[in-house]
Order: C-alpha cells, then sequence, then structure tokens
C-alpha cells in the first residue's frame, strides 16, 4: 500500500515538464536499448542461421528476427556440404562447435550491419511512441479539467497506450521499408553503389514505385496489432502495480509478459509475412532476372491458404522459437529503454536544481 501511495505522489513529478525526458534524450535510450539487445540477440541468431543454411539444398532464402528487425537470407547453394563431425545438431551444438571453429567473436557476426539497419527504426519506434503518449496525455488530461471539472487520473487511459504503440508502428515501418529491401539486397552478395542502384532500378521497372515497400501491408498488420497489444499490456501492468517509476527488474519481466502475448496473438500475421517475404526474395531479390509476375494475394486470402493446407497448427507455426526471441528482446529492449529514461529524468532534476541554486547565488550576491 506504502509503494502505491508513494508512486501516486510521484506522477506530477515525473510529468513536470521542467524534468521532462528531451527527444534527444529519448533517442540516447532507445539507442542504449536496441545496442543491448542486438548484443545478446546476435549468437541466437547466427546459431539459428546457421541451423537453417545448412539444412537447404536448393536456391533458396530463408528468413529469421532477432527481435530487432527482419532478416532475409539467400541460401548458396553451392556451398560444400558439412562434414559429419562439423555438422551442427542442435542449439547447445552449434553453440560449441561453432566458438570451438571459429572463436567466440564469430557468435556476433553481423551485428554491425544489424545495429545500422535496426537503430533507425528503433529510434523512430520508440521516441514516436513517447511523444504521441506524451501530446495524447495532456490532451486527455486538459479534455478532464476543462469539460468534465474532474482532475486527472491516477491511471493511463486505456486507448493511449493502444493508439501510441499503433501509431509509432506504422511510422517505424513505413520509414524503414526502402532501407530493409536495399539491406536484404546487399547481404546477399557484395555490391558497389553503382550495381546497388542498379539493382533498386530493376525492382523499380518490375514492380514499380510501390515494389520498395514490398512486405510492407503484412509487416503493418502484424507488427502494428503486436504493438497496440504490447503497450496496452505494459502500461496496464504497471498500473496495476502503481508503478510510476519502474525499476530494472520490474520492467524486465512486464516486458516479457507483454511481449510474448503480443508475439502469441499476432502469429499468424507472422506466418503470412514470413511467406511474402520469402516469396519476394526468391523471385525479386535473390536472382538475376527479377519476374514481375509476383503472386499478389491479399492477407485474408494468405491465411485461408495456410489454414486450408496446414490448419491452425500452420497457423501459428514457429510460435515456440518466435516466443522464445521475442520474449527476451522484449525485455531487454524496454527494461533498458526505461533505466536510461530514470537516468536522464534524474539528470534533468538534479541540471534544474543546480540552475536554481547558481539563479539564487547570483541574485543574492553571494
Amino acid at each position: 500500500m506504502s509503494t502505491k501511495v508513494t508512486q501516486r505522489k510521484l506522477q506530477p513529478v515525473l510529468e513536470d515538464p521542467r524534468f521532462r525526458i528531451r527527444p534527444l534524450q529519448q533517442v540516447a535510450s532507445a539507442c542504449t536499448g536496441a545496442l543491448i539487445t542486438a548484443c545478446f540477440m546476435t549468437p541466437l541468431d547466427v546459431v539459428k542461421t546457421r541451423l537453417q543454411a545448412q539444412q537447404s539444398t536448393a536456391n533458396k532464402c530463408f528468413l529469421y528476427c532477432n527481435g530487432l528487425m527482419d532478416h532475409l537470407c539467400p541460401c548458396d547453394p553451392t556451398m560444400p556440404q558439412l562434414k559429419p563431425e562439423n555438422r551442427l545438431n542442435g542449439t547447445i551444438d552449434a553453440f560449441v562447435k561453432i566458438a570451438r571453429n571459429e572463436g567466440v567473436g564469430s557468435l556476433w557476426s553481423g551485428l554491425s550491419p544489424t545495429l545500422v539497419s535496426a537503430l533507425p527504426s528503433t529510434i523512430v519506434y520508440f521516441v514516436a511512441y513517447e511523444q504521441f503518449k506524451m501530446h495524447a496525455l495532456e490532451f486527455h488530461y486538459k479534455y478532464l479539467a476543462e469539460v468534465k471539472g474532474s482532475p486527472r487520473g491516477r491511471e493511463i487511459p486505456f486507448h493511449i497506450p493502444l493508439l501510441s504503440g499503433v501509431s509509432a508502428r506504422v511510422c517505424a515501418v513505413t520509414f524503414v521499408s526502402p532501407i530493409e529491401l536495399i539491406r536484404t539486397k546487399m547481404q546477399s552478395q557484395k555490391m558497389s553503389h553503382a550495381e546497388m542502384i542498379s539493382t533498386i532500378r530493376a525492382v523499380l521497372k518490375t514492380q514499380g514505385f510501390f515494389g520498395l515497400f514490398r512486405g510492407l501491408p503484412p509487416t503493418i498488420l502484424r507488427d502494428v496489432p503486436f504493438s497496440g497489444i504490447y503497450w496496452t499490456c505494459y502500461e496496464n501492468i504497471k498500473s496495476f502495480f502503481g508503478v510510476m517509476e519502474p525499476t530494472f527488474g520490474f520492467s524486465f519481466m512486464a516486458g516479457a509478459i507483454s511481449g510474448s502475448l503480443a508475439a502469441t496473438i499476432t502469429t499468424p500475421f507472422d506466418v503470412v509475412k514470413t511467406h511474402e517475404q520469402i516469396e519476394f526474395g526468391e523471385k525479386v531479390l535473390f536472382t538475376d532476372k527479377p519476374v514481375s509476375n509476383v503472386s499478389t494475394l491479399n492477407i485474408r486470402k494468405r491465411l485461408w491458404t495456410i489454414y486450408r493446407l496446414s490448419g491452425i497448427r500452420g497457423l501459428f507455426a514457429g510460435l515456440g522459437p518466435r516466443l522464445l526471441k521475442v520474449a527476451p528482446a522484449c525485455a531487454i529492449m524496454i527494461s533498458t529503454f526505461e533505466y536510461s529514461k530514470a537516468f536522464f529524468y534524474h539528470y534533468n532534476v538534479q541540471r534544474h536544481n543546480e540552475m536554481l541554486l547558481i539563479a539564487n547565488t547570483k541574485r543574492n550576491g553571494v
């Protein structure tokens, strides 16, 4: 009870515009979270990619995600078959053999391009969410005071994190969609700037301008509900326990729970997105002769096709591995983000107090 009372008293202070987290501080918090999340999740990505690649015998591609972003990768049919003693048999075995044969550092191969690609999306997403939430709360409190004449409530209304999360995700995925297309092609082979421009022209010629946004509708359909559910759950968990300034441990657990619930509900859309991205990669990106007749089935038809062929199990294929990635990624990201925000909040308070002290000293002529 005393904790909840303390948190209630903290609310006006935490929302004081003088101490509010600045946009650049939000950017720094998002960058910190993305960096730490990528460092923890990249070894899992490397292991999963190796396991998938050794199972492929055709010139196809596969998709994996580290919780920050998706990666579409080609499989090289000319790659020699692994010797039995070097073949990877499961996750633990892969960790051991990769570290022993290639060095521990190889478990973090690909970290740099992941950060370069993931940071813009993460920054746009988290900063946009904070800004949308802040302005929505200000409008809500103003409405309560002027229209209803009631004092501001302690809890954040249900619809604010929902709408803020949805809006932030739409901004993020739309912003990075063309970047992701270019990055995916560059990952498939070494390319000069001239070759990269030629590839963009080929996509524009065969797919049109909106070809640069291929996969955006299923991405939005998967990530937008995910974000709405995630932020609504997270903010409601905080409100339920009366937490205004969460500790690292609290935000870690709340982030894992919220991420798991959101990931479970949106898995069918993740399956659809994976099918469409792989199809686009095989017919457009990882081929010397891009085709223009890529299937354009709408989301509902794709869901029905998967259900007809594989049933409910097909719609929720990969749920287990997805939870193993999304839950820790969400937990690490949000706890780091919240911890960084708390750091900058107390820094702002300290700076404000120092400025007041200096002003008082000058006024008193000391």
